[in-house]
C-alpha cells in the first residue's frame, strides 16, 4: 500500500480524502493557492505545498506546479478530487511518466469518456441509448444557430471538456443559442482550458439519475445503485438522493448493467459516475461518464456501507475488488444538501466573506439515523470568489425516505451559517414542498417551482402559532434578564407582565403566559394552548425548544424588541411586545425602500468582463447591459425596461461589490 498521497485538490473533498487516508494509515500531502494558505484541508494534511496564486488557472490547473508538489514531497500517488485536473488526461500521463500511480481510470478512459463527443460515440457502439444531438464541435455562434435550428428548440450547448455546471448552457431562440455560445466557451476555457463547444437536443420534463460504477484492473465491474439528482439550478446539482423514488428494481439493473458495459468498453477502472436522462416512462438515455469520484458520492456509501474513496485507493494499487455484485446492497436512504455560498433572495448569485459563524449540526451515527456533514471551511474562514461556491455537504440517513427527511428538515435547521448570503433557507423550503417529498420532480423543478426566485416561505397558521409561543416564551426570558441586571426585580418579585401580543409574517396573536419551573403555558386569545419548554438564554443563536412535545429548532437574531427567526425555510421578524406597544406599532408608518429602479446595481462581488452599452445608448427590454463573472459562473446584467443610459460608473476589468451602481437610466 502506498505510504503518502498527494490531493491535487481543495476544499471539502480534500478534506474528505484526508479523512479515508488517515484511517487507511496513509501520510497525506495537501496543495494550496496563495488564498488557501490557511485552509482547513491544509490544517489537517500531513503536509501541504504552496502551487501558485490564488486564481485556480495559476495554481490548481497548472499541472507543472502540482508536479513540482509532487516530487519535492515524495508521493507515491495523487488523488485527483473532482473539477480542476481530475478529468485532465495529460495530467495522468505526466503522472505515469514520472512514475507515480494515479488514482483514478487509465488515461485512455478520460480521453474516451471526459470528451462528452467522444463518449456519446462510444455508448452507442456499446449499446446504451443516447440523446438526439451533434456530435461535431462547433467553430462560432453563426453555426451553433444553424445547428440548433435544425435539431429543433430547446437545445444545450455544453463544454466538451470539464463538468458541474460549468460551460453550459440551455437555448430556446437564435440570440439565446448565440449568446450562451459564447458565455459558455469563456466558462470552459476558464474552467478548464479547453473551450470546444457542441450541441444537443435539450430534452424537457426529465429526470437526472446516475449510476456509481466501480472497476478494478482484474476485469471486475460492479455498480452501487443509483443517484437521483433531479433538483438543480443552472445546471448544478443542489440536492441528491439515492436510491430514486422512482426507480424500480427492473430498471435499476438495465441501467446498472449498461453502465457496467460502457465502463468495460473503455477499460474504466476506478470510480466512475455513468448520467443519464429518464423520462416519464423510465426510458433513459445516457448522459455523459465523469471519470472520477462524484461530489455526490456520500449517499452512495450511506446506503452501501462503500467507502468508495478507500476503493479507489486499492484499486490504484493493483488490488482487486474484494465485493462483488451480489454483495452489493441498498440498505435505507440517503439525501444530500449542498450549502453554497450563495444568496438566494438575490436570485442565488455567489456571496463572498468571512465566516462570522460557522456552526454545522452535530455529526451522529445510530441505530436510524446518521448525519454526516463534508465541509472545507471553519468558522473565521474566507469564502473567495476565485472557487466554486459550495462549502458543505450535508448528508442524512434514515431506514426510509420518509425518516431521511425528516432528519435533513431537523439537520438544516440546526446548521448555523453567518457572515454570508447562503442556501439554507431554500434548501429547508425543498425539504416541506409537497412535490419533492412525493418524489415527483423533474430537473425543471426549481425553475417550475420557483419562477420569480426564491423568496422565502411564507409558514402555514400552524407553524406561525407554534413560533409566536415559542418567541413569546423566550421573550419572557430576555425580559426577566433585563429587569435583573436593570435591578427593577428582585428576590422573588415578579415584575414581567403576562399579556403580550406576537406580530410574524403579517399575522399577530393575543396571547397570555402563565410560566413555571419546566417551562411556559401560553393561552391565545382563541382560547387555544400550547405548553412551550426550552434551555434557551438570551445570547443562543439556536434554539432548540418543544412545543407541545414536538421539537421546534430555529435561528434566532435579535432585533428591536423582537427576534429574528429563521426556521423551515422562513426568514422574519418577530415583535413581541405589550397590547399597548403593539396598539401604537400599528400607528406607525411603513419605512419606504429607497428608489433603485434607474440603475443598474451589481447583484453580487465580482469582475466585470464586458459593458455592453455605452453612455447615451437606448437599450431594449431584455437587452444585455454588462456581464459579471463571479466564482467561475458568468452573468449577463440585462435592461428590465426601455430607456437610455445617462451615465457609466464602472469598466470592464473592475472589482464591484454588492450594490455597487454600475450604470445609470434617464
Amino acid at each position: 500500500m502506498f505510504d503518502k498521497i498527494l490531493i491535487a485538490n481543495r476544499g471539502e473533498i480534500a478534506c474528505r480524502v484526508i479523512k479515508t487516508a488517515r484511517q487507511m494509515g496513509i501520510k497525506t500531502v495537501a496543495v494550496f493557492s496563495d488564498a488557501d494558505r490557511n485552509a482547513l484541508h491544509v490544517e489537517m494534511a500531513d503536509e501541504a505545498v504552496r502551487i501558485g496564486p490564488a486564481p485556480a488557472n495559476q495554481s490548481y490547473i497548472v499541472i507543472e506546479n502540482v508536479m513540482e508538489a509532487i516530487r519535492s514531497s515524495g508521493a507515491q500517488a495523487v488523488h485527483p478530487g473532482y473539477g480542476f485536473l481530475s478529468e485532465n488526461p495529460k495530467f495522468a500521463e505526466a503522472l505515469e511518466a514520472e512514475g507515480v500511480a494515479f488514482i483514478g481510470p487509465p488515461k485512455g478512459a478520460i480521453e474516451a469518456m471526459g470528451d462528452k463527443i467522444t463518449s456519446k460515440k462510444i455508448a452507442q457502439d456499446a449499446g446504451v441509448s443516447t440523446v438526439p444531438g451533434v456530435m461535431g464541435l462547433i467553430e462560432d455562434a453563426d453555426e451553433a444557430v444553424k445547428i440548433s435550428q435544425e435539431i429543433g428548440y430547446p437545445v444545450m450547448l455544453k463544454a466538451s471538456a470539464g463538468g458541474g455546471g460549468k460551460g453550459m448552457r440551455i437555448a430556446w431562440t437564435d440570440e439565446e443559442a448565440r449568446e450562451g455560445f459564447q458565455s459558455s466557451r469563456n466558462e470552459a476555457k476558464n474552467s478548464f482550458g479547453d473551450d470546444r463547444i457542441f450541441i444537443e437536443k435539450f430534452v424537457t420534463q426529465p429526470r437526472h439519475i446516475e449510476i456509481q460504477v466501480l472497476a478494478d484492473a482484474h476485469g471486475n465491474c460492479i455498480y452501487l445503485g443509483e443517484r437521483e439528482c433531479s433538483i438543480q439550478r443552472r445546471n448544478q446539482k443542489v440536492i441528491e438522493e439515492a436510491p430514486s423514488p422512482f426507480l424500480d428494481e427492473a430498471t435499476r439493473k438495465k441501467m446498472g448493467e449498461q453502465a457496467c458495459a460502457l465502463a468495460k468498453a473503455v477499460g474504466y477502472t476506478s470510480a466512475g459516475t455513468v448520467e443519464f436522462i429518464v423520462d416519464g416512462d423510465k426510458n433513459f438515455y445516457f448522459l455523459e461518464m465523469n471519470t472520477r469520484l462524484q461530489v455526490e458520492h456520500p449517499v452512495t456509501e450511506l446506503i452501501t456501507g462503500v467507502d468508495l474513496v478507500e476503493q479507489m485507493i486499492r484499486v490504484a494499487n493493483g488490488e482487486a475488488l474484494s465485493i462483488t455484485q451480489d454483495d452489493v446492497k441498498l440498505n435505507g436512504w440517503a439525501i444530500e444538501s449542498r450549502l453554497y455560498a450563495e444568496d438566494p433572495y438575490r436570485g442565488f448569485l455567489p456571496s463572498i466573506g468571512r465566516l462570522t459563524r460557522y456552526r454545522p449540526p452535530e455529526e451522529l451515527d445510530v441505530e436510524g439515523a446518521v448525519v454526516r456533514n463534508d465541509t472545507g471551511v471553519f468558522e473565521g474562514g474566507e469564502i473567495s470568489m476565485y472557487y466554486d461556491p459550495m462549502i458543505a455537504k450535508l448528508c442524512t440517513w434514515g431506514p426510509s425516505r420518509a425518516e431521511a427527511i425528516e432528519g435533513m428538515r431537523n439537520a438544516l435547521d440546526g446548521f448555523e451559517v453567518e457572515g454570508i448570503g447562503h442556501n439554507l433557507p431554500f434548501l429547508s423550503a425543498v425539504m416541506d414542498h409537497p412535490k419533492f417529498v412525493s418524489g415527483d420532480m423533474t430537473t425543471a423543478f426549481i425553475q417550475e417551482e420557483y419562477p420569480e426566485g426564491f423568496q422565502g416561505v411564507e409558514l402555514g397558521e400552524a407553524a406561525l402559532c407554534r413560533i409566536a409561543a415559542a418567541t413569546a416564551a423566550m421573550n419572557r426570558v430576555a425580559e426577566i434578564r433585563r429587569a435583573r441586571i436593570s435591578g427593577t426585580m428582585d428576590n422573588h418579585e415578579r415584575k414581567i407582565g403576562d399579556a403580550w401580543n406576537v406580530s410574524l409574517q403579517g399575522t399577530d396573536f393575543d396571547m397570555t403566559i402563565d410560566a413555571d419551573r419546566e417551562g411556559s403555558t401560553v393561552r391565545f386569545s382563541d382560547g387555544k394552548t400550547h405548553r412551550v419548554e426550552g434551555g434557551w438564554t438570551p445570547g443562543d443563536q439556536l434554539a432548540r425548544m418543544t412545543v407541545d412535545g414536538e421539537p421546534l429548532v430555529m435561528k434566532v437574531g435579535k432585533i428591536s424588541g423582537g427576534f429574528r427567526i429563521r426556521a423551515r425555510g422562513a426568514d422574519f421578524k418577530v415583535h413581541v411586545r405589550t397590547p399597548r406597544q403593539a396598539e401604537l406599532a400599528r400607528l406607525m408608518p411603513e419605512k419606504q425602500a429607497p428608489d433603485t429602479s434607474k440603475m443598474l446595481l451589481c447583484p453580487m462581488p465580482g469582475l466585470v468582463v464586458k459593458l455592453h452599452v455605452g453612455e447615451g445608448d437606448e437599450v431594449q427590454e431584455g437587452q444585455a447591459l454588462a456581464t459579471v463573472e463571479a466564482m467561475k459562473m458568468e452573468n449577463i446584467l440585462r435592461a428590465e425596461r426601455k430607456a437610455k443610459v445617462s451615465k457609466v460608473n464602472a469598466g470592464e476589468g473592475d472589482s464591484l461589490a454588492v450594490d455597487d451602481v454600475i450604470m445609470e437610466f434617464e
